[in-house]
């Protein structure tokens, strides 16, 4: 039993780790279009976390298309929601 709450922490840890490394950075000469903006919604939570820590993080790409990151984003953040109304209890 104490191996779980040892365990569970760590590996927390490492997955909050491994997707805030997803988060944006700096600006690039790359534009950023609807899928980098559905990577980066599915990340955000992660990003925002690393952002409260250091400043080496973006939430978003700064050099993007405009409207289809901005949709792209969006999605992904909803993506996070857990499925709307179907995942409800009745």
């Amino acid at each position: 039993m104490k191996k779980s709450k040892i365990i569970l922490p760590l590996v927390v840890i490492l997955v909050v780790t491994i997707f805030s490394s997803c988060a944006p950075t700096g600006f690039t000469a790359h534009q950023h279009g609807f899928f980098y903006g559905v990577i980066h919604g599915l990340v955000f939570p992660f990003a925002l976390i690393s952002k409260l820590f250091t400043s080496e993080y973006g939430l978003y790409a700064e050099n993007n298309t405009g409207f289809f990151y901005w949709l792209g984003f969006i999605i992904g953040i909803f993506g996070l929601g857990g499925g709307g109304r179907r995942a409800t209890r009745r």
